[in-house]
């Protein structure tokens, strides 16, 4: 023990206060232990709430609410000039923050949870020790769980400054860019990209692959870029930044095309979304017997345990897809398996939604996954243009897709893009988890007139029978 350090024990102590980290220290308490957590910033949340997810949806939805108002014309409305208070703005979002932080203070002092405010590192695999502001703490735990996430990344030749930006200072800009230069064409420089160029700021995306959004379906990209291009976003594909310098406060930035041409312009703002990388370093993890992987993420078991047993790590520290939700389900388990529950991350499948316009949420394969893992397969695909709710919304772009196993058709995936799709994925998402069939997803009642019931047009394609689409040749040779 070291002069002036605290030397302290808790059965379970928590690393990282973000959706994994706080629900598992909730729900470790509340299954009797004695829980410590340990989080670098006063407030509970972590980037998802205090930078990310919430943030980043309410300014979302703030555009978005501009964009309608601005195209409502058709609906008989007519209205002025929409102007947009930018530090009003900042201000709401920033009050749905603090009600949403201080809900979790309650919440963690209801559970008599002891409160840490400091970097904690392992001193071996049953000790951390604590750097705090006042005084040091050496804590003893018989269980840990590890969630401290990732930090964006800003290669060069970019730096980060007061004008080169992640999305932690563009959340919290007070004056619109005028011009914003997006590098990176991933769902966070999608979703903020969308967001500014809505407030009004003429956005120009770089991206280094041939496509928008990799990983996502293209049939859905197709659709969204479509909405970007028609609100004056510029996109660079198979593109990269080679230069930027400050220039009398303004950003002059050198893009490498495909063909080797280059190009040069200046923006009030360059935006850096090319990824984030683990927070894995400093956490002298090598003394506690624990060892990442070439990338610096955790790898656990299915029981989110690392190479030592007692000593749990959850949400994105342990590799993609870096979502909150599967993070907050990785902290149940781990809490639960710790208490000595019959826990695991056995789920089969994990939603993802991008909040681009228009939205895009899927879960399960995708129909070329589907093909390689062998499946025969049966897709129907629904478009929002026959949807009677997607037309009094104004928002009739997109569509939705069903994948299933030909012959047991059984559901393996689902795809959507289109307004509040993000909301219509759970219903996708619980019927792949129970083994839904399409007879399920038909003979369940949508209520009409409804989103909702695109995924039940869709399902009746796969099977030929669509009501709203004209009958396909089998269909309509069917018996009754």
């Amino acid at each position: 023990m070291v002069m002036g350090e605290a030397q302290e024990h808790a059965e379970v102590v928590v690393v990282g206060g973000g959706p994994g980290g706080y629900t598992a220290a909730f729900r470790a308490a509340d299954l009797g232990k004695q829980v410590a957590l340990v989080e670098m910033e006063k407030r509970l949340g972590g980037v998802c709430l205090l930078r990310g997810c919430i943030p980043s949806k309410a300014l979302i939805t703030a555009a978005e609410l501009v964009q309608r108002i601005r195209n409502a014309e058709p609906m008989g409305i007519k209205t002025g000039a929409v102007e947009v208070n930018l530090p009003k703005l900042i201000a709401w979002k920033n009050g749905i923050i603090e009600e949403l932080a201080r809900g979790l203070d309650t919440l963690a002092k209801a559970r008599k949870i002891i409160r840490y405010t400091g970097r904690a590192t392992f001193r071996n695999a049953h000790e951390l020790y604590i750097h705090t502001a006042e005084q040091p703490v050496l804590l003893r735990f018989e269980h840990a769980i590890i969630a401290t996430g990732t930090s964006p990344i800003v290669p060069p030749p970019l730096e980060r400054n007061e004008l080169i930006i992640t999305s932690d200072e563009a959340l919290d800009l007070t004056e619109l860019p005028r011009s914003l230069l997006v590098v990176g064409g991933g769902y966070i420089g999608i979703e903020l990209g969308s967001c500014f160029a809505a407030l009004g700021s003429q956005v120009t995306v770089v991206e280094m692959l041939d496509r928008l959004l990799p990983g996502t379906d293209p049939e859905l990209v197709r659709v969204v870029r479509k909405h970007l291009e028609e609100s004056g976003v510029r996109v660079h594909l198979q593109s990269k930044v080679t230069q930027a310098r400050i220039v009398q406060g303004r950003v002059q930035v050198t893009i490498e095309h495909q063909n080797g041409q280059t190009s040069t312009g200046e923006f009030d703002r360059v935006l850096v979304a090319v990824g984030r990388r683990p927070n894995s370093d400093n956490l002298g993890l090598e003394k506690a017997g624990i060892h990442t992987d070439a990338k610096g993420y955790i790898p656990v078991n299915e029981r989110c345990q690392t190479q030592v047993p007692h000593i749990f790590a959850i949400g994105d520290i342990t590799g993609p897809p870096a979502l909150a939700h599967r993070a907050r389900r990785q902290g149940i388990v781990a809490a639960e398996v710790l208490a000595g529950l019959p826990a695991a991350f056995d789920n089969r499948t994990v939603p993802a939604v991008i909040f681009s316009d228009p939205e895009i949420a899927y879960c399960g394969l995708s129909e070329e996954e589907a093909r390689a893992a062998g499946y025969r397969v049966k897709v129907g695909r629904f478009r929002l243009a026959a949807s009677g709710r997607a037309k009094t919304l104004a928002q009739q772009d997109g569509l939705v897709i069903v994948i299933a196993e030909e012959g047991s058709e059984v559901v393996l995936g689902v795809r959507m893009v289109g307004p509040h799709v993000s909301e219509l994925i759970a219903e996708a998402t619980l019927a792949i988890e129970m083994g839904a069939t399409l007879e399920d997803l038909i003979s369940t009642i949508h209520p009409h007139p409804t989103l909702s019931e695109t995924l039940q047009e869709a399902a009746e394609a796969a099977r030929g029978q669509a009501i709203h689409a004209p009958p396909t040749r089998s269909s309509s040779t069917k018996s009754s």
